[in-house]
């Protein structure tokens, strides 16, 4: 289980860079107590979940102005937890997120575009652990007074993003694909 959960917040981490990437927000302040950046690995085919407790969100987003919307998600990797307090010291290590060398993963959105009333494709560059790729991730906005949720999920590749090295690159006992959740409020964005 310490593995699982090592490789679990490894890919919650690029998720949730991914993620926070993918929601797209006009100068809008993220409302971190009402955020959520999880990720989802399988361990032997079991389902472990995980989480990044430190992230930022510097957004620009504007539903008549994509071309000019701009989204860029920090996501401190020392915050990544499983809630195992054993597997949580694993994940800062070299093996899995190497915190030392890359305190921080990021996404940088390339493009915005809709897909529907309230629902939009974020494109951009995700970077975790030295290594940088292409995402795309679906966003769905909703409004309750004064907030607006981005939510979503995508999935990326952890090894990849080097997530869980050496004897951890095996497949069979820790899946490559890893499920990002995403649940980003910001208050300041326009009636959509």
């Amino acid at each position: 289980m310490k593995f699982s959960s090592t490789t679990f917040a490894g890919l919650a981490l690029a998720s949730a860079a991914v993620l926070a990437g993918a929601p797209a927000f006009a100068q809008q302040k993220l409302v971190p107590e009402q955020s959520e950046i999880a990720f989802v690995s399988k361990q032997m085919g079991v389902p472990v979940e995980g989480k990044f407790r430190k992230f930022d969100a510097q957004v620009a987003f504007d539903p008549a102005k994509l071309a000019t919307s701009k989204v860029t998600i920090t996501v401190d990797t020392g915050s990544a937890t499983l809630g195992v307090k054993e597997t949580d010291a694993e994940l800062p290590k070299p093996t899995w997120f190497n915190v030392p060398k890359f305190p921080q993963a990021t996404f940088q959105s390339t493009a915005i575009k809709s897909t529907g009333p309230g629902k939009f494709e974020v494109a951009g560059k995700l970077s975790v652990k030295g290594a940088t790729q292409d995402v795309v991730a679906p966003v769905t906005l909703t409004q309750t007074g004064a907030t607006t949720l981005a939510t979503g999920s995508f999935a990326i590749k952890r090894l990849a993003f080097k997530i869980g090295e050496n004897e951890w690159a095996d497949t069979s006992m820790v899946a490559d694909e890893v499920q990002v959740k995403f649940k980003l409020a910001l208050t300041g964005v326009g009636k959509l």
